[in-house]
């Protein structure tokens, strides 16, 4: 039985060992963040809900909304039947609070609790998620989505947004009956191509959302696409939308016709909502070949309408950046390699070279640089103040969205040419045969992840760490 008529597609990290201790807690006001199962009507109405994993009860979490500069402080609860950890999506963190576990931290057992606490130094759209078993804690709905406002209040200046709602996007694997797919939680053949794809999309937890908007108003969506594999090209015909910021970091204003996002990443863009909106506004995403569905749509909130914006799109506010000094910089590769029709013939796991059987039963199928997941030296060391240009080189048959903790990068070039943007993100889409060039100023000192954030593809070999010392 179709879930509904949004139902559009058929369903086509391990914890390593950890060198720091859980900071313990010392904050009796410390407000709670409590992971636990509860439920979902993530399933059209008429169908029971859906068994989930949930921050604060909610799909998705709670939103935290700070300002840039201003702290957040919280106290992790884990009620959940696993360990688990939560990493802080695009922040510049302290490493100690960066939620890796296994790396940055011990994951928080069942009924324990972490105290997480660090400075929100840049405003931006950012989001937080679990990072021990996320391929399934994710995929489960342990995400929400983290806001840091600019410290001059950008909204409502001259030609600036006059209000902003946030849009989370997740893909979930629903059965007939509505419930989570828990059999093909970590199938080897889904990671070995292009992850646990989902057949039903929601928008903030809601299958066929209805996003209330005012008539005439300049209007500033955060879109976040919190999904485990899916990448999502979206569309808003009709609104002409204007892209200001992506994965939190300000551009020049754009228009963009299609926004596309990998797993993690963020973008926010401006749309005038018309004064005599009659009907809805549909939101839209390509369910691959360009076969694109209604996942949800803007609709009239029926608040009174307000006079139409004119005139251009008021940028962000810029930061203050450390330069690139691409003069002599330190040269890296991280080349990505296995996957369904490129096996992964040999790659070192556990400090020993290991040939295609032994990797398959030990579930790597991907790996980096010939590193399946090995986490015992990094893939490079860098000094504080260095430059760091890395090149992307994507050898396998699907594409990977690769992030690094801890940094946001400009992107240089991709296929070998220019990047004309030169944007700014801490994910970025690598596609099958095309080489991207990033570079990022070594400036925040720690143990730093690297991955892919096809989160099955990170839990199956594409998993590295990098040290700024």
């Amino acid at each position: 039985m179709p879930l509904s008529r949004r139902t559009f597609l058929a369903t086509g990290a391990s914890v390593l060992t950890a060198p720091a201790l859980p900071r313990l807690a010392w904050a009796d006001d410390m407000p709670i963040l409590r992971a636990a199962p509860s439920t979902a009507q993530l399933a059209p109405e008429g169908y029971d809900t859906t068994p989930v994993w949930s921050y604060g009860g909610t799909i998705p979490g709670p939103e935290i909304r700070v300002r840039a500069g201003e702290r957040v402080r919280r106290r992790f609860v884990n009620d959940l039947p696993q360990p688990s950890a939560v990493h802080w999506h695009g922040i510049r963190i302290e490493n100690a609070m960066d939620g890796a576990a296994g790396v940055t931290q011990d994951p928080v057992p069942p009924g324990g609790t972490f105290d997480y606490d660090f400075v929100a130094p840049d405003p931006g759209t950012y989001w937080y998620h679990a990072h021990a078993r996320s391929w399934e804690q994710v995929a489960r709905g342990l995400a929400g989505p983290l806001i840091v406002e600019e410290v001059e209040p950008w909204v409502g200046l001259e030609g600036a947004a006059t209000s902003e709602t946030t849009l989370m996007l997740a893909d979930w694997r629903l059965q007939g009956d509505g419930a989570l797919h828990e059999a093909s939680f970590g199938d080897l053949h889904d990671w070995a191509h292009a992850g646990r794809l989902g057949n039903t999309i929601t928008i903030n937890g809601a299958i066929d959302a209805r996003v209330p908007v005012r008539r005439g108003e300049r209007l500033r969506l955060r879109v976040v696409n919190a999904a485990t594999a899916r990448v999502m090209p979206l569309r808003l015909p009709g609104l002409s939308p204007v892209l200001i910021a992506l994965d939190g970091f300000p551009v020049v204003p754009r228009p963009v016709e299609t926004i596309t996002l990998a797993p993690a990443q963020r973008a926010d863009i401006v749309v005038d909502v018309p004064a005599d909106l009659a009907t809805l506004l549909p939101i839209l995403l390509d369910a691959g070949r360009e076969e694109w569905v209604e996942i949800g749509a803007l609709s009239d909130g029926d608040a009174a309408a307000l006079p139409p914006q004119a005139g251009p799109v008021r940028p962000l506010p810029m930061p203050v950046e450390p330069a690139l000094d691409l003069s002599a910089p330190q040269d890296e590769v991280l080349r990505m390699e296995g996957g369904a029709m490129e096996r992964l013939d040999r790659a070192r796991l556990n400090g020993v070279d290991q040939d295609f059987r032994q990797l398959v039963a030990a579930r790597r199928v991907w790996a980096f640089n010939g590193v399946a997941g090995d986490m015992d030296e990094p893939a490079f060391r860098a000094e504080i103040g260095r430059t760091v240009r890395l090149r992307l080189v994507n050898d396998t048959r699907w594409a990977h969205g690769i992030h690094l903790h801890g940094y946001h990068f400009t992107i240089l070039s991709r296929g070998g040419r220019p990047d004309p943007h030169r944007d700014r993100r801490d994910t970025v889409l690598v596609l099958p045969g095309e080489p991207v060039e990033i570079a990022f100023v070594a400036q925040n000192p720690g143990r730093w992840l690297l991955h892919c954030h096809m989160l099955g593809h990170q839990a199956s070999g594409m998993l590295a760490w990098f040290e700024v010392a």
